[in-house]
């Protein structure tokens, strides 16, 4: 249960939780610099690439829940260090992986073992620290989050430029090390006093349903949109995530109590953080690709103008003050509305656009770190002490399978309109002329090995392609943004008062008003 005036080291506490959230951020990302590296050396296809990315964010969201429901049983702590200590495990076979199928399953245990963490950091914080401090630590957790976005792809850009690819999992080892040890000596035990028990029926039914619609999604460019696997996917997709809400329903002690989506803070904090992050994984899913391929910058210069992003560090303080001004609903609007902006800049990149390329991703930057942190305190706000860790899992599902859905929905839909939009000039005969259909990358590798001006008139071709995907795929993270700020309008409420057990409370006056009869 929260301790009223907080636990004496809850910075401290906080400051390896931020760590934690650091290398979980730097994990997300840092892969995706080095695609193209992976793809010639594992000889990995344009659907084994998304799986190495989609597999991560699909676990990790995907077990979040159950994750959530097993910090508050065994407690919040143990899952944490766990956690830390099998990602760091996992990290060492990715490094080392010798074929794609092998770093995908690493990915997958990598992104499992982020799952037993992350809800862990949040329930802690809801744990050691006084309701008053919770809103401005939740906008330090939000910030130290950010921090890793931008940094996972100027590490990995530092790495590649002198080691292997495998070499940026290994430093998630010394990090994870320095957490495990800080969290051991400093953060306290906490779990949920007389908890009912796992909900092993929802867990299997949320994993398969979201297992089987993203699989459905990545391979619908190379089956068709019509084929039989694709649509039998989406849909068997759909109908478990469909018997996992009637589950929850009907079950004594359901993983997920899915009449707190009826709160209005609850529901509206989750489909405000799932639309934020569909739009950050879409973007940044294409922009790295954009970044290496059409500018033709080496993993280094591209890591470097992903820090553009970084103004999320400056939205995360600003999003407590916004609330406690304007209010919870107008602020996660102002920030969706601002991401939508930014992908709309990032939209109408041409082929040599570099500045607006930056510029879009600071607007989206700042709109992310503005409304996150005001749709997380708004979930956590709602949950009660004793379902900390089950109410932050929700937060961290929201964003994790926004992001999963967001890489699966734009790797689909660009490589569908630029193979469609190849013009006669970048046809090339033979295996080659795969390369080229299958991804941009492939077709850079083919104009590097064709030379002359015959390689030069496929890479421009690729290039101009790709762009005009880019457009149309950033047209759907756009109106998912615009269509996340329309909703928080109506769904969610303007203050951010809840009673103490959770439940959500009418408008109070700041300071009660004195009893004329007893002074009090």
């Amino acid at each position: 249960m929260n301790r009223p005036a907080g636990h004496p080291r809850r910075w401290q506490i906080l400051a390896i939780l931020c760590l934690s959230l650091v290398l979980i951020g730097l994990d997300t990302l840092i892969l995706n610099l080095a695609l193209p590296s992976i793809q010639k050396d594992l000889d990995a296809s344009s659907s084994q690439l998304q799986w190495t990315v989609d597999s991560y964010a699909l676990a990790f969201g995907g077990l979040l829940l159950m994750a959530g429901g097993l910090s508050d049983r065994f407690g919040r702590k143990k899952l944490l260090a766990i956690g830390l200590a099998a990602f760091a495990v996992t990290s060492l076979g990715a490094a080392f992986a010798s074929s794609p199928e092998l770093l995908i399953t690493f990915r997958a245990t990598m992104g499992i073992s982020a799952a037993l963490m992350m809800p862990a950091t949040l329930a802690i914080i809801k744990d050691v620290f006084p309701p008053e401090e919770q809103g401005k630590a939740i906008g330090i957790w939000s910030g130290a989050a950010a921090v890793g976005v931008p940094l996972g792809p100027v590490v990995s850009g530092l790495l590649l430029e002198h080691f292997w690819w495998g070499s940026m999992f290994l430093i998630n080892v010394p990090l994870a090390a320095i957490a495990l040890i800080g969290g051991f000596k400093l953060i306290p035990e906490s779990k949920a006093d007389g908890h009912p028990g796992l909900d092993l029926v929802g867990a299997l039914l949320s994993v398969a349903g979201l297992v089987a619609i993203v699989y459905g999604l990545v391979e619908a460019p190379h089956n068709g949109w019509g084929d039989i696997v694709t649509l039998g996917s989406l849909l068997a997709g759909v109908a478990l995530m469909v018997g996992f809400v009637l589950w929850e329903k009907r079950t004594e002690h359901p993983m997920l109590d899915i009449g707190l989506f009826l709160n209005a803070r609850y529901g509206g904090g989750a489909l405000a953080i799932a639309c934020t992050s569909f739009g950050l994984y879409s973007g940044l899913y294409l922009l790295t690709q954009y970044l290496q391929s059409v500018l033709e910058l080496d993993p280094l210069g591209a890591g470097l103008r992903m820090l553009a992003i970084g103004t999320m560090m400056i939205g995360a303080p600003l999003s407590a003050k916004l609330v406690e001004r304007t209010g919870l609903r107008n602020t996660v609007v102002i920030g969706l509305a601002l991401c939508a902006v930014g992908l709309g800049v990032l939209a109408g990149l041409q082929i040599d656009d570099e500045a607006q390329a930056l510029w879009g991703l600071a607007v989206f930057g700042l709109g992310m770190g503005i409304a996150l942190p005001a749709a997380v305190d708004a979930i956590l706000a709602v949950s009660a002490a004793r379902q900390a860790g089950a109410g932050s899992a929700v937060a961290d599902v929201g964003m994790q399978v926004g992001g999963a859905l967001g890489i699966a929905v734009s790797g689909s839909i660009i490589a569908t309109l630029y193979r469609d939009d190849l013009p006669k000039a970048a046809q090339v005969p033979g295996e080659a002329g795969d390369a080229v259909r299958e991804s941009l990358a492939g077709a850079s590798a083919v104009a590097q090995e064709i030379g002359g001006a015959a390689g030069e008139r496929v890479l421009s071709a690729a290039q101009e392609s790709f762009v005009h995907g880019f457009t149309g795929t950033l047209t759907v993270a756009v109106a998912v943004a615009a269509v996340g700020a329309i909703a928080s309008a109506f769904i969610l409420p303007r203050g951010q008062t809840v009673e103490e057990d959770g439940a959500p409370a009418a408008d109070v006056p700041a300071e009660p008003e004195a009893d004329a009869r007893t002074g009090s």
